[in-house]
């Protein structure tokens, strides 16, 4: 948490100020009961009504200034702790968005919002709290205690005695609760992931009958997470009702002596209201000081677990070769990849290469790798044996700003942000003019359905793009790849919604686009790839042939599998009668 305080810069100021004007408030505040000791020792003893109309206006002055005091000390905290959320927020989104796909998936996405959200609200809470009670909290509890040596010191000796017993316990239960905190929250996690899985997949929870078993997965968890809460709360709550025993203990202590004293001629009847009054004020300062530390418990321990996230650092380090902008080849060279945490390996011995302007089909069952495989061109993960190559040159050697930029994607999700069609092309290219943005949509059969819109580049998209069907969708995300004319173009499974029609329309195009990127398309259909320069077929992780659709028809057994599921292939003809059938059937 310490670690964290670092991103207090620039907010020196209103951090110094917050607490000093809440002391001088505490300090007008301790002046109280000797004010009320005099009412009562001089006013009302002495029947002087002016004096106690004096007195009371003091107090109200008092009370004014401590007003004023308050509300600037509010000021200045909320300033600081809202700017110190604010770029511990931006630092933390920062410092996420600089992971490899291999931190994210260690963490987990439920993780790292609930890290975003939920836990920098807590510490900013903390730290506001901090700035105007923690100092205020204990000036009030030893101010109190020499105010009260200042009256009488033996009767004093309570307040002595009941400081040290109310610390134990304040500082007790903090250290109790704080391991606790930390479950709690850890739980509030799992309760995240859960909502957001459902919420993400409701069609697919509906469609199959799972509402009542993920309302009772939901419930456990939810239940577990109030369980944790309720147990930590009640540590917690036992804080206020021991501190009212030992503080109101201690009153009638004082009570007692007190009587005794002024019964002795010692004290004055207004100088043990003024005692009682300090000890009130120390039963309410450890109230606050009591819900403080809860607060900065809950705090210490969610910012912990941010600093836990800033400290995960990158297993992918950035190069510094910048390239000449174009791309010649793609070599895979005895390629390896095994996913962090995984048994074995997802690639193994991936040996090709590709050219520019050659198209490569991907093709394999499903878990044979297939997306695994182009993840690797932009580094989304690291080859962990062999390398990738563009040009020649070892993609980890790129800078990975200026690698992405070579690479156009399209994944197997077709995801759009919310804003107007032109902003999600210039995802592509941030200074697209309307012509490249119209060419992109030409070649990704997508011009037609966004020009019938009445506001075509300029039509709306929700979030998400709800409002679009799923090939419009696929379309718009091959056009945003497209829009910033890449030397590489992957399309990881991005036709699946298309019609027959618009698929080999989309090749076609793809086949005449100027600048002759090389094109990796990712495929479960053989109709979308047949066309390909080579296919290579992926089973379990290896290479079970590579080829073009011809030769692989007669010589790959897995991929005459794939195609023989998709079309019927009459065994009296040979490859060259059932290549006829495809082409007039596609």
């Amino acid at each position: 948490m310490r670690k964290l305080l670092v991103y207090m810069k620039g907010y020196e100021k209103e951090s110094v100020l917050a607490p000093l004007f809440k002391m001088l408030e505490a300090l007008f505040e301790l002046f109280v009961p000797l004010v009320m000791a005099a009412v009562i020792d001089v006013g009302i003893g002495g029947r002087d009504r002016g004096y106690i109309i004096k007195m009371c206006l003091v107090l109200v002055a008092l009370g004014l200034i401590g007003l004023v005091c308050s509300i600037t000390a509010q000021y200045f905290a909320a300033k600081a702790a809202t700017g110190f959320s604010t770029v511990l927020r931006r630092k933390l989104f920062g410092h996420i968005q600089s992971l490899s796909y291999t931190e994210m998936d260690q963490a987990g996405t439920s993780t790292l919002i609930t890290r975003m959200t939920s836990d920098v609200n807590q510490v900013q809470s903390g730290v506001n709290l901090v700035l105007r009670l923690f100092l205020r909290s204990p000036f009030i509890v030893f101010g109190a205690m020499i105010m009260a040596f200042t009256v009488d010191e033996r009767a004093a000796m309570v307040f002595v005695v009941t400081i040290p017993l109310l610390a134990v316990v304040v500082f007790g239960i903090m250290i109790w609760t704080m391991p606790m905190y930390r479950r709690v929250q850890g739980a509030l996690d799992r309760v995240l992931g859960l909502t957001r899985e459902n919420l993400t997949g409701v069609r697919v929870v509906r469609a199959f009958r799972m509402e009542e078993e993920e309302r009772e997965k939901f419930q456990k968890e939810n239940e577990r997470l109030t369980d944790l809460q309720k147990f930590v709360g009640r540590i917690s709550g036992l804080m206020n009702p021991v501190t009212y025993i030992i503080v109101n203990g201690a009153v009638i202590v004082l009570l007692f002596t007190g009587a005794v004293r002024v019964d002795s001629g010692i004290l004055t009847q207004g100088q043990v209201v003024a005692l009682v009054n300090y000890m009130n004020q120390i039963l309410v300062e450890l109230v606050k000081l009591a819900n403080l530390i809860i607060t900065v418990t809950k705090s210490v321990a969610c910012g912990n677990r941010i600093q836990s996230v800033l400290e995960m650092s990158s297993s992918m380090k950035d190069g510094e070769y910048e390239g000449d902008g174009t791309v010649r080849s793609v070599r895979f060279e005895h390629v390896g990849l095994v996913y962090a945490g995984a048994g074995g390996e997802s690639l193994t011995d991936i040996d090709f290469e590709a050219r520019s302007g050659e198209t490569i089909g991907v093709i394999g069952g499903t878990g044979s790798g297939k997306t695994s495989l182009v993840n690797l061109i932009p580094r989304f993960y690291d080859a962990t044996s062999g390398a990738v190559r563009i040009n020649g040159r070892d993609v980890k050697d790129y800078r990975i700003e200026k690698l992405r930029s070579l690479i156009g994607i399209v994944p197997q999700k077709a995801v759009l942000f919310e804003g107007t069609v032109a902003d999600n092309l210039r995802w592509g290219k941030k200074d697209a003019t309307e012509e490249e943005m119209l060419e992109a949509l030409t070649v990704a059969q997508a011009r037609d359905f966004v020009m019938e819109r009445p506001d075509g580049l300029q039509e709306k998209i929700a979030q998400g793009g709800r409002n679009l069907s799923g090939g419009q969708r696929q379309r718009l995300t091959i056009a945003r790849a497209l829009t910033g004319n890449p030397g590489i173009l992957i399309l990881d499974d991005s036709a699946s919604a298309l019609d027959f029609a618009t698929d080999a329309a989309l090749r076609k195009a793809l086949r005449e686009m100027k600048g002759s990127p090389v094109v990796f398309i990712v495929s479960q259909r053989t109709s979308s790839i047949r066309h390909a320069d080579r296919i290579v077929v992926l089973e379990d992780g290896h290479v079970a042939g590579i080829g073009t659709h011809e030769e692989l028809l007669q010589s790959c057994p897995v991929y005459q599998e794939i195609h023989d599921s998709q079309f019927e292939r009459p065994s009296a003809q040979g490859a060259v009668g059932a290549g006829k059938e495809e082409t007039a059937h596609a």
